[in-house]
């Protein structure tokens, strides 16, 4: 199992702020899981309009860091880095279910799972926890595409 740190991070995914919302993973096996940390600061972007006099961390927010910690899993499982002319979209949610808020101050450890794979699709089962506590778990599915370097442009 390998670990990893914001700069081998950022060398998985090519989200950068204020959307990469994975600081550390924790424990990662190619073909098997990952569990990964959002330090969630009171400096996130989204907390001054979510909401400004008790702010909580967007359960979409919570959900698309489960869907990059998946994408480290899955490009780590590939043995490859995303580049300019491929990438792993999030293709779909299923099961979202949002247990306790995410607050100020709070680390959620975000855990993934690779259920199934097959060519281009890509299924997950994901929860993300706070103190130990379930926050939110979902079943999450992302494809592999060839990016149109016309359309990127």
């Amino acid at each position: 199992m390998t670990s990893l740190d914001i700069h081998e991070i950022l060398q998985y995914l090519p989200h950068r702020f204020p959307m990469l919302l994975i600081d550390r993973v924790l424990e990662c096996e190619p073909g098997s899981h990952i569990k990964a940390v959002k330090n969630v600061s009171i400096n996130e972007p989204f907390f001054p309009g979510h909401y400004p006099h008790s702010p909580v961390m967007p359960g979409v927010l919570v959900v698309e860091a489960m869907a990059q910690a998946a994408a480290i899993l899955s490009f780590k499982t590939v043995r490859q880095k995303p580049n300019d002319k491929s990438m792993y979209y999030f293709v779909g949610i299923d099961g979202a279910r949002f247990k306790r808020p995410v607050l100020p101050g709070d680390q959620l450890i975000l855990e993934v799972a690779l259920t199934r794979s097959s060519r281009s699709i890509w299924k997950y089962s994901a929860k993300a926890s706070v103190d130990g506590q379930l926050a939110a778990h979902a079943e999450l599915m992302c494809a592999y595409k060839m990016v149109d370097a016309d359309v990127a442009e």
